[in-house]
């Protein structure tokens, strides 16, 4: 923490200095709890807690509920005659793991490749996810048997795998678009894409006119006509939910809404949209052509 010393440093104090380190410290936590950890140096100081721990508990039950399907009906007796118990187990760890692995690499593509096909980012999700649990496996055989698997047996062992990782990645995908897309706070019935978003915000943004949505970290930046407000959303849920509220996605971490733009400004070779805040935002090269398409530039 900024001002305080940390590690080795805090023993070497005096009991009373090392007493009054440890209490200023713990009235920082409080004050990042307190204020929603929304400022950049709480959200530095204790990241863990802009994580989306909701989700987060979803994916788990995700997890575990496909873990046990799996244990259940033991695809290609992988499991042989092992106890119900540890094939859970089992079942459930290669799932994260896969899981993980596709995650890492859809984080990848999209830093790569954004705005790729659906088709895709669900190929190379499972074939990440794929990758992931093959190589497990084979840690696995070394660490239980002592021995490596023969190359050969690979594709042996990557073809059902990856018929798993498959159809996993199809389960995670409806999962993403029902159990995990995360609810709208208050939305009035009836309400259009953009109202039923800035549902999400305190009270006084909910009749704000929406100019822009940007990524920071975990946290979504909301542009709107009366300022802006972080809300802790993934970037991919609101360009889902805002699909149809006139607007579209200019960067990888930028949406901007088409009745916000009031200027289109040019610099070195750079591209940027003004909007009616005066905030400018950035227009990658990658989503120009679809910028120009909707008459944005």
């Amino acid at each position: 923490m900024d001002g305080f010393p940390s590690g080795p440093a805090n023993f070497a104090a005096p009991f009373p200095a090392r007493h009054r380190i440890y209490v200023q410290r713990l009235e920082s936590f409080a004050k990042c709890g307190q204020y929603g950890s929304r400022s950049a140096k709480c959200r530095s100081l204790i990241p863990i807690m802009t994580l989306d721990w909701p989700r987060r508990l979803r994916e788990f039950g995700v997890f575990g509920a496909a873990g046990l399907f799996l244990a259940f009906i033991n695809p290609f007796n992988s499991t042989g005659s092992a106890d119900f118990w540890l094939r859970a187990l089992y079942w459930i760890g290669l799932v994260m793991l896969g899981s993980y692995s596709a995650e890492a690499a859809r984080a990848l593509l999209d830093r790569l490749r954004p705005g790729s096909h659906l088709m895709v980012i669900l190929a190379v999700t499972s074939i990440s996810a794929a990758i992931g649990v093959t190589a497990a496996l084979m840690l696995i055989e070394l660490g239980l048997n002592g021995r490596a698997l023969p190359l050969r047996y690979l594709p042996r062992l990557f073809g059902p795998v990856l018929v798993i990782s498959i159809a996993m990645t199809g389960i995670g995908y409806m999962a993403d678009r029902s159990i995990l897309a995360p609810p709208p706070t208050d939305a009035p019935e009836g309400a259009g894409p953009v109202e039923t978003f800035l549902s999400r915000l305190p009270l006084k943004f909910r009749q704000a006119d929406l100019y822009a949505v940007s990524s920071e970290d975990h946290y979504l930046r909301i542009h709107t006509s009366l300022g802006e407000e972080l809300i802790l959303m993934r970037l991919a849920d609101a360009l889902r939910e805002l699909e149809t509220a006139g607007g579209l996605q200019v960067h990888r971490s930028w949406w901007v809404s088409k009745a916000a733009i009031r200027d289109v400004k040019r610099s070195g070779g750079k591209v940027f949209l003004v909007l009616a805040s005066g905030k400018e935002v950035p227009v990658s090269r990658t989503y120009q052509a679809e910028a120009k398409a909707a008459g944005l530039i």
